[in-house]
């Protein structure tokens, strides 16, 4: 039943994630909730249809807010994951590394990304500095998390071009409520 490699008609979850270009927890929210269809192998196993996926990835999936979740901190990912799919539509991919970051934002084109500062590699602080230089994607909103939010980080980061800076852990209401109207608007 592969599909990706050998163009069979189903994909594993992770084929349909890495297709739609979401995480595979995202996957298995849009499936529970029924907006797209998957199938139950014998063995238990979730799979999808590649035409399914296609049309979702064209239709209704590809209209809602798509936020880019990037920390290293996998319980927070997955956390924020299953926090952002209360948001209608919303389409989430993940990175764990500044790199993978900046590879997503053109991959991905996210509306927001929700970044965190301290980070092997690429910080935060640079991540933003790039994203925010570039005629490409400076029109995409920062979001900044730390868990150090000392006045000189904050200032750092509203310098490299974020629109605030939210202190880990973070607060659900507020955070949600920076998303809902960007996602109201970006409804059909």
């Amino acid at each position: 039943m592969a599909g990706l490699a050998t163009g069979k008609p189903y994909l594993t979850p992770n084929e349909a994630a890495a297709l739609l270009m979401v995480a595979p927890a995202t996957l298995r929210v849009w499936a529970d909730k029924g907006l797209l269809k998957a199938h139950t192998t014998a063995g238990g196993h979730r799979r999808f249809l590649r035409e399914d996926v296609e049309h979702f990835r064209h239709g209704r999936g590809g209209d809602g807010l798509r936020v880019l979740i990037v920390d290293d901190e996998a319980s927070l990912v997955r956390y924020l994951t299953a926090l952002l799919q209360e948001i209608a539509g919303t389409r989430v991919a993940t990175a764990g590394d500044g790199f993978s970051a900046g590879h997503l934002v053109h991959a991905f084109r996210p509306d927001v990304v929700l970044l965190d500062l301290m980070m092997d590699g690429l910080d935060g602080f640079q991540v933003c500095r790039q994203i925010k230089s570039d005629p490409a994607t400076r029109h995409i909103r920062v979001i900044a998390m730390t868990g150090y939010p000392s006045p000189e980080n904050i200032e750092r980061i509203l310098a490299a071009g974020a629109e605030i800076c939210l202190s880990k852990p973070l607060d659900d209401d507020r955070l949600l409520a920076l998303l809902e109207p960007q996602a109201r608007e970006r409804r059909p």
